[in-house]
């Protein structure tokens, strides 16, 4: 008996681990992904229960069960960032808690075992929790969002909100973590974990820092009402008395860059009039064969640098393929070499070629009339949280340099996503199933600095692209080099 419980105990110590080194923030599919396993997996874990009948776990259980709506698809789950918080913040707790108080105490499951080892799960670490919360803060930054903004379709408990005014507070964006101390101090009730000493603390403290110092001193004297013992807070306040200074905590900063305007929607009314004024046609990628009975839907986007939009390129069960290939190799999104940074909030991986990658590159060889022999692997990436690739460039002056870009959308995204050019104030819709074009390059193989652009944080909904780049390499006679950056 005592070799059934030792194996038993082996088989429960893999079914639930700690994911070090794997990330769920950074990509909102793999929050989804873990949703539908934890769902599958309580559901084959209550029957291991009811099959011990252990009626102390079994309550315990049922109330795990019903946190996790059969209703709601995955893809929905994550689609609101807050929600999407919120459920990474609960998955992480409830394998934390099944790991400690419930699995000790099973001992007979072995007709189970194989169905619980198909639902490993990995359990979400501290990190990811943060990040989930800084994705949310930059949403705010961006979208100029009050917390009562971004909570309109899920609100926060107290001790997530105050959660959240952490992670802004340790940031040093002490308006946002104000602004969220105070949301938590709205939501207390006797079940929180959060005490509303820890909250005056924070809210005369940030506001401090932000400099705001009447609201300061404020909330430090609701502290010491609640303790006048308190002569730490006593001292503070008397220090505070002697300063100066009262910028509005309460308003956000209506000052941002272009990038950011442009994220909002912000669009100059000329820029709008002169992409009213483009083009759209049939193109058979100047008479390609593959082209000349099925040519592509071509929309110019902006003329200088020259942006082209071709619509319906990619097929539903194409992208779909790619997703399901691109799942298991997901890795957190670099800059430069093996850099990550907050610059770059997503998951990616560039695929190797297979029947289905091999068939999309070279529809857009066909396409673009250029050479994929040098291009990159397809890179395929997923957002996460408030998930965005702030302004950068995809090409510098390196030999065998990236000429083109050619971007593929997978998804269409409900609010936010966008792609932008600052510089030339130029805004793309995500579209699902249609591409974006542009060279990188001049023709006398300078960067092009018009092309600097960005993705802008995904407000509502879940961001899959596949970028292609295109390299020099190969092009000499497809397009033709020239000393003139005007040409």
């Amino acid at each position: 008996m005592a070799v059934k419980e030792l194996r038993v105990f082996i088989v429960c110590f893999w079914i639930i681990y700690s994911a070090a080194g794997h990330e769920f923030f950074s990509s909102t599919d793999q929050i989804a992904q873990l949703y539908g396993k934890m769902k599958d997996f309580l559901k084959v874990f209550s029957q291991c229960i009811d099959a011990e009948n252990v009626e102390t776990m079994k309550s315990v259980l049922l109330n795990l069960l019903l946190s996790y709506s059969d209703s709601e698809n995955h893809e929905e789950a994550i689609r609101n960032p807050v929600a999407a918080y919120r459920l990474l913040r609960q998955m992480r707790n409830d394998l934390i808690f099944i790991e400690k108080h419930i699995k000790p105490n099973l001992y007979q499951c072995e007709e189970y075992q194989d169905e619980l080892d198909a639902k490993l799960l990995e359990i979400p670490q501290l990190e990811d929790v943060d990040g989930a919360a800084s994705g949310l803060i930059r949403l705010q930054e961006i979208y100029k969002l009050h917390p009562e903004d971004i909570t309109k379709e899920t609100s926060l408990n107290a001790d997530e909100a105050y959660h959240v005014g952490l992670v802004a507070y340790d940031e040093g964006k002490f308006q946002h973590a104000f602004l969220w101390f105070l949301d938590s101090l709205d939501r207390l009730t006797e079940y929180s974990t959060t005490t509303e000493e820890e909250l005056l603390h924070y809210l005369s403290s940030s506001a401090y820092h932000f400099g705001s110092l009447p609201v300061a001193i404020y909330f430090g004297q609701q502290l010491l009402n609640l303790d006048p013992s308190n002569d730490e807070v006593r001292v503070q306040l008397n220090w505070l008395l002697h300063l100066q200074s009262n910028p509005d905590i309460f308003t956000l900063n209506t000052e941002s860059s272009n990038y950011e305007a442009l994220c909002r929607g912000e669009v100059d009314e000329r820029t709008s009039k002169r992409q009213r004024a483009l083009s759209c046609r049939y193109s058979t990628g100047g008479g390609n064969p593959r082209l000349m009975y099925a040519p592509v839907k071509e929309e110019v986007e902006w003329d200088e640098p020259r942006i082209i939009r071709y619509h319906d390129i990619i097929s539903d069960r194409e992208i779909e393929i790619l997703k399901n290939i691109s799942r298991p190799q997901l890795s957190r999104s670099q800059i430069g070499k093996g850099t990550v940074s907050d610059f770059r909030t997503s998951q990616s991986v560039f695929l190797k070629e297979d029947y289905t990658v091999a068939r999309i590159n070279q529809r857009i060889a066909d396409i673009t009339g250029l050479s994929i022999e040098s291009s990159e692997y397809l890179h395929v990436q997923n957002y996460g949280i408030g998930g965005r690739y702030e302004p950068h460039y995809d090409a510098w002056d390196n030999e065998n340099e990236r000429i083109a870009t050619f971007l593929i959308y997978m998804s269409d995204v409900e609010i936010g996503g966008t792609t932008v050019f600052p510089k030339v104030g130029v805004a793309l819709q995500p579209e699902k199933g249609s591409a974006v074009f542009w060279y990188n390059l001049h023709k006398s193989g300078t960067v092009d600095l018009k092309t600097e652009h960005a993705g802008c944080p995904v407000l509502m909904g879940n961001k899959w692209v596949a970028n292609k780049w295109i390299h020099e390499f190969g092009q000499e006679f497809r397009r033709p080099c020239s000393l003139s950056d005007s040409e």
